[in-house]
C-alpha cells in the first residue's frame, strides 16, 4: 500500500443470537476460530497496528490471543459500532495522518485480495471514506445502501428500514477506511435515536456526506465472502464455503478428492502431491499427509503426521500419532496419542495403541492393544495380544525386541521385557521377561475328563 494505515477490529458485540457461554467470535470453522480469520486476512495487508476491541466476554477473547500482535481496546458497555469506535479514540487519535480500517469480527470468509483491491481505491480516490458493499440476493440481516441514482445518501440498517428498502440488495458489509481526522470530526454527531439505542457507525456516512465530505463506496464482486455470522447456522454456511475453498486449493496443488462434498480438512492442515482422498475422509487440526497417500472412506486423523506413500484404511482413527513412509494402517484401527508406526509396518484390523512405538516392518493384523509399548522391528503380534500396562495406579511399559513372534490370544502383563528372535507360545501370559531366542509358554495344564459331558446330560 501507498500510504500507512491502522485497523481496528470490532469484537466486542454480545452476539445473544448465537446463545452460548463462548464468545461468538471465539467459534472455530475448521480449525481456526472466526476472529483468527478476520485478523488473519487482516494481517495480510501489513496495517501498522492492529486494535481489537473487546466488550462481552472480554477475559475469553483476550487469553486467546494474548500472544498475538494486537493491541487491546475495552468497550465497556456495548452500545454500538459507532460507540466501539470511539472508545479506541485515545490510542487511535495518536495515528491521525493514517488511514483507519474498521472491520466488524464476524466476517470469517473476506478474503485479503478483497480487502487489498478496497485500500487501493480509498487510497487512489483521496475518500474521506470508503465502505464495502456487495450485492446479495437474499440481504436479510445486513444495512441497505441507499442512493439516488449513481449518488450514495446513507446507509440504513435493517430494522430502520422501510418493505420497499428492505427489498434493495446492495448492502454494507461492515467494513470501512476512513481518514482518522474526518472519521473523529464526524462521531461525536452521531446519535442514538434509533430502535434498538445503539449510535450506529453507518451513521457517519450521512454525517460526512453532509459536511461536503468525500465519500465511496466499494462493490465486490466476491458476494460469497460477505457473509455476518450471526448464528449457528450461519456459522454452518461459512463452514461449508471455506471447505470448499480449501479442497479446491488442495486439488490445485496435485491432490485427489473423489468427493469433495463428504471431505472435510481442516484450513491448516497440508496434504502431498498425488494423494489420493476417498470420500468422507476428516483432517483435522496440524495434520500433515506425505506424498503418493491413499486415505480411504471414514479415515479421521488429528493433529498427525503421516509420510508418504502409507495407506489408511477405512474407519481408522487416529490421533496425535506419526505414521512414516510406507506403513500400512487399517481397517478399524485405533492410534492414539503419542504413537509411531515406522517405516513398511502394517496394522491392521481392530487394532488399539497408544504411547507405543511399532517398529520398522513389523506387524499386527487384528484385533490387539498395545499400550505404553516399544516394538522394534520385525515383529509378528498375533491376534488377540493385550499389553496389561495398567496396574490401577500407574502405567508400566513392555519392550518387544526386533524379530520376536507373539503367537495369537498373549497376555503381556508390563513391566516385561520379550527378548531379541525369542517366540512367545499362543495363550500365554507372560509376566516375566524373555531371553532372547527362547521359547516362553505360560499356559494353565489342559485337563481331559473323559465322558463327563454325557453323564452331565443324563442328570
Amino acid at each position: 500500500m501507498k500510504k500507512g494505515f491502522v485497523a481496528l477490529v470490532l469484537a466486542a458485540g454480545e452476539s445473544t443470537r448465537f446463545k452460548s457461554e463462548k464468545n461468538k467470535v471465539l467459534h472455530t470453522l475448521l480449525g481456526r476460530s472466526m476472529l483468527q480469520l478476520v485478523l488473519d486476512c487482516v494481517k495480510e495487508l501489513r496495517p501498522q497496528t492492529v486494535y481489537l476491541v473487546v466488550g462481552h466476554q472480554k477475559k475469553q477473547v483476550m487469553d486467546e490471543f494474548r500472544f498475538r500482535k494486537v493491541d487491546f481496546v475495552v468497550q465497556r458497555k456495548q452500545l454500538g459500532t459507532a460507540h466501539a469506535v470511539m472508545a479506541a479514540r485515545e490510542v487511535i487519535k495518536m495515528e491521525k495522518e493514517k488511514d483507519l480500517l474498521v472491520i466488524n469480527a464476524d466476517l470469517p470468509l473476506l478474503r485479503s485480495e478483497t480487502l487489498r483491491s478496497f485500500l487501493r481505491l480509498h487510497q487512489r480516490e483521496g475518500n474521506a471514506l470508503t465502505f464495502l458493499t456487495a450485492e446479495l440476493d437474499n440481504p436479510t440481516g445486513f444495512g441497505r445502501v441507499i442512493r439516488s441514482g449513481n449518488r450514495i445518501e446513507k446507509i440504513l440498517e435493517e430494522k430502520e428500514a422501510s418493505p420497499s428498502q428492505r427489498r434493495i440488495k446492495e448492502i454494507n458489509a461492515g467494513v470501512y477506511l476512513f481518514k482518522i481526522n474526518d472519521l473523529f470530526q464526524a462521531l461525536p454527531n452521531v446519535s442514538n435515536r434509533n430502535k434498538k439505542g445503539e449510535y450506529y457507525l453507518t451513521d457517519v456516512i450521512e454525517i460526512m456526506i453532509n459536511a461536503n465530505k468525500k465519500v465511496g463506496s466499494y462493490r465486490t464482486s466476491q458476494s460469497q465472502e460477505i457473509v455476518g455470522v450471526n448464528d449457528r447456522y450461519e456459522l454452518a454456511k461459512a463452514v461449508n464455503v471455506l471447505r470448499e475453498r480449501k479442497i479446491k486449493s488442495l486439488t490445485e496443488e496435485g491432490v485427489t478428492v473423489y468427493d469433495p462434498s463428504t471431505t472435510w480438512i481442516d484450513l491448516n492442515v497440508i496434504v502431498g502431491e498425488d494423494t489420493i482422498i476417498h470420500s468422507s475422509v476428516i483432517l483435522e487440526g496440524k495434520t500433515r499427509i506425505g506424498k503418493q497417500c491413499q486415505l480411504y472412506p471414514f479415515v479421521h486423523i488429528v493433529d498427525s503426521r503421516v509420510g508418504n506413500r502409507v495407506k489408511i484404511l477405512s474407519s481408522t482413527m487416529i490421533e496425535e500419532s506419526t505414521i512414516r513412509d510406507e506403513a500400512q494402517v487399517g481397517p478399524f484401527t485405533h492410534l492414539r496419542p503419542k504413537t509411531e508406526i515406522q517405516e513398511g509396518a502394517k496394522v491392521g484390523n481392530f487394532v488399539e495403541m497408544k504411547n507405543t512405538i511399532f517398529g520398522q516392518n513389523s506387524k499386527a493384523g487384528h484385533l490387539t492393544y498395545l499400550g505404553d509399548c516399544r516394538v522394534e522391528g520385525k515383529v509378528n503380534i498375533g491376534a488377540g495380544t493385550i499389553t496389561c500396562n495398567y496396574d490401577g495406579k500407574r502405567k508400566h511399559r513392555t519392550l518387544i525386541e526386533e524379530g520376536a513372534f507373539i503367537g495369537s490370544g498373549v497376555e503381556l502383563v508390563a513391566p516385561v521385557k520379550i527378548g531379541k528372535n525369542s517366540y512367545v507360545g499362543a495363550g500365554s501370559t507372560i509376566t516375566k521377561d524373555v531371553s532372547p531366542e527362547s521359547l516362553a509358554v505360560a499356559r494353565g495344564k489342559q485337563i481331559e475328563k473323559s465322558g463327563w459331558a454325557k453323564k452331565k446330560g443324563k442328570k
